[in-house]
């Protein structure tokens, strides 16, 4: 059966979505242009046509990888309610246990652009919009009042890489860390950054009840972090 013919566009996107597949399941430094060409049954020839080298490859399909969680994040970010809410439902969604893209993934390009300029100043960039957009949501919510926060930038700094140190960990230790204890870390660190009194209610807005993990999130940022030993909740089914 001959192949439909695609556009420039189509089959450079059809090429980064095999090359992620590739390199999510072999590794940056194993993956081969040969292993992308024979996910989708092409020639080597054809990979490079597009893409001159492994390693502008690999640092396009990790761009590509990340435009889809930088949308969402924005489109998180850029909703109708408060700061707070909004920088919550968004280290929620980037916290190790939320549903950007593998961690896994990341990782990898983390120790391969060590090596790799290319690879390098692609994670830089993309690293850079996501503390760049935290920035802001942060600004704008100590401006508002909603939180006493003199240095956004450094708030969004230090979130960043407790996540991702949380990431890290989790992921090359999987089972260490349950999700409970996982999203209550992540809630805790929001709270101390923002320094988010420790009540029921929302700050700089009406009264709403929050959940039984963010009042857990409040009471370990009140006691200076969250106790107890490393490891599944006595609850959590296997």
């Amino acid at each position: 059966m001959a192949r439909v013919r695609l556009s420039v566009a189509e089959r450079r996107e059809e090429l980064l979505r095999a090359a992620v597949e590739q390199i999510e399941a072999r590794g940056v430094a194993a993956v081969r242009i040969a292993d992308v060409a024979s996910a989708l049954g092409v020639s080597n020839a054809l990979v490079l046509y597009h893409f001159s080298s492994k390693e502008q490859l690999v640092a396009a399909a990790f761009a590509h990888a990340a435009e889809a969680d930088l949308a969402h994040l924005r489109r998180l970010l850029g909703r109708r309610t408060t700061a707070v809410r909004r920088l919550r439902a968004a280290v929620r969604w980037y916290a190790p246990t939320g549903q950007a893209k593998g961690w896994r993934l990341w990782i990898e390009g983390w120790a391969a652009s060590l090596r790799d300029p290319e690879l390098r100043r692609v994670a830089a960039s993309l690293d850079q919009e996501w503390k760049a957009a935290l920035t802001r949501v942060i600004a704008e919510g100590a401006a508002a009042g909603e939180f006493r926060c003199t240095d956004p930038a450094s708030a969004a700094w230090r979130l960043t890489a407790f996540l991702d140190g949380l990431a890290v960990q989790t992921t090359a230790y999987a089972g260490s860390l349950s999700r409970t204890a996982m999203l209550r870390w992540a809630d805790a660190a929001l709270v101390r950054e923002l320094d988010l009194p420790a009540g029921n209610e929302e700050p700089g807005g009406g009264a709403e009840p929050l959940s039984d993990t963010e009042k857990a999130a409040r009471a370990d940022a009140a006691t200076g972090g969250p106790g107890g030993p490393v490891g599944r909740d006595p609850e959590e089914t296997a």
